[in-house]
Parts: structure tokens; C-alpha cells; sequence
């Protein structure tokens, strides 16, 4: 919403919040899919909202695109063949292919105007679009991942808009089921899993259908999000394997000048688990 001053605000009626960026909005559409605005804010740059809940400004965007993509990169012994479902900004990519290793990286995106958008408003998060290793094809991921060979995938990264709509069908069991079956046996997951602080339901079912679907491994990781309803954020990482492989410490070094938030510091900082989460990862 956007009063008379001026102000977009995310309300989140469920916790009796709010969060808000002065600003005015310069772009409004109704997709097949869902409703999309941009808005120039004061000090954040531009900012997306999708659905009246906000995705990506252009101050804040590093620390959800490096997360999402650094840790589980770095902790793959030697990632190649890269599917990001979601991701329609195209931030995650980028990141993605800052990994010499990473030979292809398909992004499916169910709506390819969140594409051009952002490479309007938000230039600098495509500008690995044109990288010859990148696919950037708009369809159902739902239906792509349950069509992938198996064992063809080193990484999966879902980087969706929260559980409802078009994302719906990306946490549940089946669709967990599906990934498990398209990585190769070393392969890792990572999906964004909500605020373990507001959301704390969610966040425990998405670790739980993970382990139901196959996955011998969830492990949680932690980061700042400010424009995100209580500016705490979290993402998880499922494996085949029991125990999660220590994160190579050269992975990012090749570029770690560019980066503002990941470092191999605060990886290790990430996988911390504060009580508040083990006590909601261990509740009946």
C-alpha cells in the first residue's frame, strides 16, 4: 500500500507489524501470475514488491543473493551443472556464475515479467544474463524438476516468493522428492525458508517434508534481510548425506573482492543454531 505521503507499506496483519521505504511508485502491472509494482525509494534505490510484500530493493538485495548461493557452492566439493528455480530478478544468477566451476546454470521462472523488469530497474543484477553458461527459460519449475534426469544436477537453489500462489507447490514433499531424485549422489539443496522468528511453522515443515522426500540432511542457515518482515532470514540446505561437508575456503577467493556480505567468516557464523531454533526444530 502507499498513503499519502508517500510510503510503501508491507503490512503483516498475522504479527501485527509493518516495515516501510518512502518512496513513489513508478510501475504497476498485473501478470498472468501475480501483481508486480516498483517503486524509487528514498535510500534503498528501487525496490520490487510482488503481491504487496517486498522482494528486492537495490540496497539491501547482497545479503539474500550472496546467502543463497556462496554457502552451498562453496560446500559442494565441485559444482557444475547449476538449476535455480525461482529467481526471476536474476540476482542469484549472477552470483552463481561468479563460480569458475560452474559449467551451466539454468534459472526457470514462471514469470518472465519479473525478468524484464528487473533488468529495467534493476540492471546490475543482470548482468550476467548474457554469460554463455546461462539459461533463462520461463516456465513451471514444478514441472521441470519432476521432468529432470536423474542425477543431473550438482545444485538446486529455489529461490521463490513465499508459500502461496505460484510458489505454493514448491514445499512440499513431492516436489522435495523430485530435486532429491535430479541431483547427483554428492548434490545439495538450498531453498529459502522463511523467518524462523515469524514464521516459525513453516520454517519447521519445510525441514521436515525435506527429510520425508529423502533428504538424509537439513541444515539451516541464518542472515540479515532488512526489507523481509523482522529483517531475519533463513534458508536450508538438504543433502543426501548425513553430514554436511566443510565449506571450501577457496571457493570465493577468485572473487571475494567483489562481494559485501559472504565471506568464509560469516558462513561459519550462518551455521550457528540459536536455541530459539533448535527447540522449534525438536518440537512435536
Amino acid at each position: 500500500m502507499l498513503n499519502a505521503d508517500q510510503w510503501f507499506t508491507e503490512v503483516d496483519d498475522a504479527n501485527a507489524s509493518a516495515f516501510g521505504l518512502k518512496g513513489r511508485r513508478v510501475h504497476a502491472e498485473q501478470t498472468p501470475f501475480q501483481h508486480i509494482e516498483i517503486y524509487e525509494t528514498e535510500r534503498w534505490g528501487n525496490l520490487m514488491v510482488i503481491d504487496g510484500c517486498t522482494m528486492v530493493s537495490t540496497r539491501d538485495n547482497f545479503f539474500y543473493h550472496e546467502m543463497m548461493s556462496h554457502p552451498v557452492l562453496a560446500t559442494h566439493p565441485a559444482p557444475k551443472r547449476v538449476l535455480i528455480i525461482g529467481g526471476g530478478d536474476c540476482g542469484t544468477l549472477r552470483e552463481v556464475l561468479r563460480h569458475p566451476t560452474v559449467e551451466s546454470a539454468t534459472q526457470i521462472d514462471i514469470d518472465e515479467r519479473v525478468t524484464r523488469l528487473s533488468e529495467q530497474y534493476f540492471p546490475e543484477l543482470c548482468s550476467a544474463n548474457d554469460d554463455p553458461r546461462a539459461t533463462i527459460a520461463f516456465d513451471d519449475g514444478i514441472a521441470y524438476i519432476r521432468d529432470a534426469a536423474p542425477g543431473s544436477l550438482d545444485v538446486i537453489i529455489v529461490d521463490s516468493t513465499d508459500p502461496v500462489g505460484p510458489a505454493e507447490g514448491l514445499f512440499n514433499v513431492a516436489f522435495y522428492q523430485n530435486c532429491r531424485r535430479a541431483l547427483a549422489d554428492d548434490g545439495l539443496f538450498i531453498q529459502q525458508s522463511e523467518s524462523p522468528l515469524l514464521h516459525g511453522p513453516i520454517f519447521k515443515a519445510m525441514a521436515d517434508a525435506m527429510r520425508d522426500a529423502g533428504f538424509a540432511s537439513t541444515t539451516p542457515l541464518f542472515f540479515p534481510q532488512p526489507i523481509y518482515p523482522s529483517g531475519w532470514w533463513s534458508a536450508t540446505i538438504a543433502a543426501g548425506h548425513p553430514v554436511l561437508p566443510a565449506p571450501r575456503p577457496e571457493a570465493c577467493k577468485p572473487f571475494a573482492e567483489t562481494l559485501q556480505y559472504y565471506s568464509a567468516e560469516t558462513h561459519q557464523a550462518a551455521l550457528a543454531v540459536p536455541p530459539l531454533v533448535k527447540r522449534l526444530l525438536s518440537s512435536g
